[in-house]
């Protein structure tokens, strides 16, 4: 890597409920030490801040580094898919599932030390994405899951709730989602094969885990070309509040109400209800979701 290199930073000073504010600064210390130059992005708020992220991804930078949590990855993701321009995390958020499912270190401090040193050493891991299209949106990339149904509803209280902060938002909303539980239809085309089916989660993973360390597509591997597909089909409320148990263990595909498929392809059709990739409001139905090898390369 070349003295005075330039190395765009996207952070959210919100993440992990704001707790961890002197990261930037460390960041911004470890890259000058290392002879590169920051460049900390404007981004008040996420309209700006997926603009600026495009913006310093076409001036070819050294790396774009996302200090945050899963959301700012996911923005950053937007910007860096099937580009030369590597993705660099630094993990300040609750959840925390890109870094967790691809083994990366989840201590800030090891983080910013692991990026530096890939990125003066040139060394890069070369991983696929998902990418979901819809009727008349941009293509939406995603690196961990793509989700429907229940967890997207889950997704869609939650981040409407402005009390309590944090985890137990989601607590609550699952608690809600449950008390009025109700499958949806669906008509799935899996690489070509069409299956019509009522389910409670239609879940696609490039990685394993999300819901804050859920292994939903447990044997994801976002090197092997294809996405994992996890479909939980119609449950009662008590199979449902101990679904989440199980699924810590990744004993919820062997429930005989879950099935798994591996797919390069997938297209989702039912109610115009949202999709949830990588925790964020994606796409509504109907999507087309396929697996896009080796689209990020990461400082890793």
């Amino acid at each position: 890597m070349n003295d005075g290199a330039e190395v765009a930073v996207l952070v959210n000073p919100t993440a992990g409920r704001g707790r961890r504010g002197g990261v930037l600064a460390d960041v911004v210390g470890r890259l000058r030490a290392a002879r590169l130059v920051p460049r900390v992005l404007a981004a008040p708020d996420r309209e700006r801040a997926q603009q600026a992220c495009r913006d310093a991804v076409d001036r070819s930078p050294a790396a774009l580094v996302a200090v945050g949590g899963d959301g700012t990855v996911h923005l950053a993701v937007q910007a860096v898919a099937g580009t030369d321009v590597p993705l660099g995390v630094v993990p300040i958020g609750t959840g925390n599932d890109f870094v967790g499912a691809l083994g990366l270190p989840l201590e800030p401090e090891a983080a910013i030390k692991a990026l530096v040193a890939a990125l003066t050493q040139g060394q890069r891991t070369v991983i696929d994405l998902g990418r979901a299209t819809g009727p008349g949106a941009d293509p939406l990339w995603f690196g961990t899951v793509l989700s429907a149904g229940l967890d997207a509803s889950i997704n869609e209280r939650a981040n409407q709730l402005r009390w309590p902060k944090g985890p137990r938002r989601y607590d609550l909303s699952i608690l809600a989602e449950i008390a009025q539980l109700a499958p949806h239809d669906y008509k799935l085309v899996l690489d070509g094969e069409t299956r019509e089916l009522t389910a409670m989660i239609v879940a696609v993973g490039n990685t394993a885990r999300y819901g804050g360390g859920l292994p939903v597509c447990p044997t994801a591997d976002p090197t092997d070309g294809v996405l994992d597909l996890t479909i939980i089909g119609p449950i009662g409320r008590a199979t449902a509040v101990k679904m989440k148990s199980l699924m810590r263990k990744a004993k919820h595909v062997e429930h005989p109400a879950v099935s798994t498929h591996r797919v390069r392809t997938l297209e989702i059709h039912g109610e115009p209800r949202r999709t949830y990739a990588d925790g964020e409001r994606g796409l509504p139905l109907p999507v087309t979701v396929e697996c896009v090898p080796g689209s990020l390369q990461l400082l890793a």
